[in-house]
């Protein structure tokens, strides 16, 4: 199983996150498929970058979001122009 998750960077006490697309039985900073944004929690404001169209991808490939990269593709809105093409309002790209 695919999944999307949090992979912890950074110093002590400084985290700094990508978001990764990694098998489930990799370890937590191990192996990744794929890199598809950042999130830093420590920066003023807080930094969130997604690449919308690698995230949309990988979803619609079927990878499952962890609960906090969930939050955080919410949070860009991701999540909902992927649940609005399940729903069949927008078209889903060709693929190339």
């Amino acid at each position: 199983m695919v999944k999307i998750r949090l992979r912890r960077q950074g110093g002590k006490k400084h985290p700094f996150y990508r978001m990764v697309v990694a098998e489930a039985r990799s370890r937590r900073n191990g192996r990744c498929i794929a890199e598809i944004g950042y999130y830093n929690p420590t920066s003023t404001p807080v930094t969130l970058v997604v690449a919308e169209e690698e995230a949309l991808r990988w979803l619609r490939e079927g990878a499952q979001p962890s609960e906090t990269a969930r939050a955080l593709l919410r949070k860009s809105g991701v999540l909902a122009r992927w649940r609005q093409e399940q729903a069949g309002a927008l078209p889903v790209e060709a693929e190339r």
